[in-house]
């Protein structure tokens, strides 16, 4: 695959992570998070290394920004194409109160991208 190709799809395949967080569905965002990944939670007193049905959970029992009528806010701030297999993504997005920096680590694995680690942190909207 080309490096245009992949960040075409890379580029759709984090427009999937944005809706799937600001709709919290899991169904929608188990399509690009590898069934191997991490997340993980870099902040102090938050801190947490969750496997992805441990993250879903968390997602699935939160009520969605959408449903509160909250703003989008959502950006890709970086994509880097680390090989034929490999690339990172830094983004950012806003919701439940805080703005969130997202790092990415995406594989392609089984001619697709996915999510390997999430990798973030958090500060309190001002």
């Amino acid at each position: 695959m080309d490096t245009e190709t992949a960040h075409r799809a890379i580029l759709g395949l984090l427009q999937t992570y944005f809706d799937g967080l600001y709709h919290a569905d899991t169904a929608r965002l188990s399509e690009i998070f590898h069934p191997d990944a991490r997340y993980v939670n870099t902040v102090d007193g938050h801190r947490t290394n969750l496997s992805v049905p441990e993250y879903f959970a968390l997602v699935d029992a939160r009520t969605p920004p959408s449903q509160e009528g909250q703003d989008r806010r959502d950006k890709v701030l970086a994509v880097q194409i680390g090989g034929p297999n490999m690339a990172f993504a830094r983004v950012e997005m806003a919701m439940m109160g805080r703005v969130y920096t997202d790092f990415l680590t995406l594989v392609f694995d089984q001619d697709r991208w996915w999510i390997l680690a999430k990798v973030f942190h958090f500060e309190l909207e001002t």
